[in-house]
């Protein structure tokens, strides 16, 4: 008999099957909710026309539908083991073979076999919560079941070329579900396991997020750009004001600080700052790129920039405030020579410097402000270095006990509002670190100590006029000082007469006081003058020589060396002759 034949009686003739009213029906469930028996009531009741394009799966084969495969029951003890499926190795039962039906016909029928009972079907599981379905020893979850291919699957053969076994296919649990009974037999039935969706929300939220991050940053971007820009274009005087005032007396006094190397654009802006100028551009063309100096100006303000300019640049220097410039040699007090020219000493510098008036309102220190601070604060008060606190403190009453602790330089701001005790602090503070970097603590070669080395360097700073001859006098002192031999310089006699002369003579010869070299042997207590950079490093390391006179013989400076004293007075007598002197003159 070939396949699709039936040996039913009833079937008509050309092989086709009849149609009964049996087969008519439609399928129904059984009092338990269980579909009938799919061979006696599958293609019940359905059109011809319809299940021709369906296949009859065989014997025992599962459908395809949901991939449900089911295992062979357990052999009981005393049953034969069922022999292995035709047409697969290990027993493997192989896959139905589709039948073509006609229209109008039947499927043909495989031999009857007793299946085993169809499954119980699933309890409804209620939403949301998922209940795991409970199955019989015969049957394995649609979901959770792992195919067995080691053990039969059915108890007789399937129609035609053995079927292979297919993967299960997972049913999505959830409402969207299916009922596993709701299907039709068939092999073009299969449908492909439904995609996992991807989470919306969590992709909304991932999009949101990155649109937030990156309008960030635009943002960002755009306010880097336009501030790069706005002072790119300020800095260039594009977006100044051009404000300009025109009122040449202005309106108030006003001290302005600018700091040293100070560009025309610092200038402008701290002008600006002060209201001394309308605008930063209306001084910038008014300067139009002259050299500037840094300092303290008495200034007006909102006077016009040209006006400004003026004051910044007048030779006079009458608008700076706070400038000293102490020269190498000078001395606190102020001195009058042999010519009647007086010498304003570092006090009466420091007094014209600091002195002005602020809309009405007198500011600066005075000569006997500063001598007052000098000779009654403490060294500490004063700003004293440790190694002259000894020498100091022992004279105190005294302002010139701080002589020589002040360095000769360019002192660029002296604040005017501040107090005497305040400015001394901060010049001799600031000169102790000058005389560190010349050397006078870790270079000292002299065999002096610091303060003694700095008293002797104020005598070479006095006695000499050319450099060169610096080291040479130096070693002179320092000859004299290891003799035991007074010094008798005549620096250190003028240090306290009241006319200074180069030609030493009657009472200024005979004064009684420890600067008196002629008269007291050693050093004098304090330095004589401020001690320049040459004459330190010259008694920082004299001039090797056993010389022990010298005298300047002509107004050019020219100095002679001697080291006896017979020799010495042949080179006075050349000073006598070119008039020079004329105390011990023959």
């Amino acid at each position: 008999m070939r396949d699709g034949e039936s040996d039913d009686p009833s079937t008509e003739s050309g092989g086709e099957p009849a149609v009964t009213e049996e087969r008519r029906r439609t399928r129904h469930r059984d009092s338990q909710g269980r579909r009938a028996d799919a061979h006696q009531s599958g293609a019940e009741g359905m059109d011809p026309e319809r299940l021709r394009y369906f296949t009859q799966p065989g014997e025992g084969a599962s459908h395809t539908r949901h991939r449900r495969r089911r295992a062979a029951p357990p052999a009981q003890p005393g049953e034969p083991t069922p022999p292995a499926q035709s047409g697969r190795p290990g027993g493997i039962p192989g896959r139905a073979q589709p039948v073509r039906i006609p229209p109008g016909g039947q499927p043909p029928q495989p031999p009857r076999a007793q299946q085993a009972p169809p499954p119980p079907a699933p309890p409804r599981r209620p939403e949301p919560e998922y209940v795991e379905p409970r199955y019989d020893d015969h049957e394995f979850s649609d979901v959770d079941a792992q195919p067995a291919y080691d053990e039969p699957t059915y108890d007789e053969p399937a129609y035609g070329e053995p079927a292979h076994p297919e993967p299960v296919a997972t049913t999505p649990r959830g409402p969207r579900a299916r009922d596993e009974d709701d299907w039709w037999p068939g092999a073009d039935d299969a449908e492909p396991a439904a995609a996992p969706r991807r989470p919306r929300r969590r992709n909304r939220e991932n999009q949101k997020k990155r649109r937030v991050v990156l309008a960030l940053a635009i943002v960002f971007m755009l306010a880097l750009v336009g501030g790069v820009g706005y002072y790119g274009l300020r800095s260039m005087g594009v977006l100044e004001s051009r404000k300009d005032y025109t009122n040449t007396a202005g309106a108030s006094d006003v001290i302005v600080d600018i700091p040293e190397n100070s560009t025309l654009s610092d200038f402008g802006r701290i002008l600006l700052d002060a209201d001394v100028v309308g605008s930063m551009r209306a001084f910038l063309d008014a300067a139009d790129g002259q050299p500037m100096s840094g300092g303290l100006y008495k200034m007006r303000t909102q006077i016009p920039a040209s006006t400004a300019v003026e004051m910044l640049t007048d030779d006079s220097a009458q608008h700076r405030v706070g400038r000293v410039v102490i020269p190498p040699g000078l001395q606190l007090d102020s001195k009058t020579g042999i010519d009647d020219k007086v010498t304003p000493g570092i006090f009466q510098l420091i007094e014209d410097a600091t002195t002005t008036e602020i809309n009405g309102q007198p500011e600066g220190v005075t000569v006997a402000q500063l001598e007052e601070a000098a000779a009654t604060s403490t060294p500490e008060a004063l700003g004293v270095p440790d190694w002259a606190k000894e020498n100091v403190a022992s004279m105190t009453g005294d302002h010139r006990r701080i002589e020589g602790l002040i360095a000769p330089t360019t002192w660029e701001r002296v604040e005017p509002d501040h107090s005497a005790v305040q400015i001394l602090n901060e010049m001799i503070t600031k000169s102790a670190a000058m005389f560190d970097q010349w050397g006078l603590v870790d270079e000292n070669k002299s065999g002096l100590s610091p303060y003694e080395t700095l008293i002797a360097a104020s005598i070479v700073e006095r006695e000499v006029r050319h450099v060169e001859d610096a080291p040479k006098v130096a070693r002179v002192i320092r000859n004299r000082l290891d003799e035991d031999q007074r010094l008798e310089m005549d620096s250190t006699q003028n240090y306290t007469a009241a006319v200074t002369n180069i030609d030493v003579h009657g009472e200024a010869y005979k004064a009684d006081n420890e600067w008196n070299t002629y008269r007291y042997k050693g050093l004098p207590p304090t330095p004589i003058a401020a001690v320049g950079v040459p004459a330190l490093e010259a008694m920082l390391d004299p001039a090797p020589g056993s010389w022990l006179y010298f005298v300047t013989v002509d107004t050019a400076g020219t100095t002679l060396f001697a080291d006896t004293f017979e020799e010495h007075k042949r080179n006075r007598n050349v000073a006598c002759k070119n008039k020079l002197v004329s105390t011990g003159c023959q």
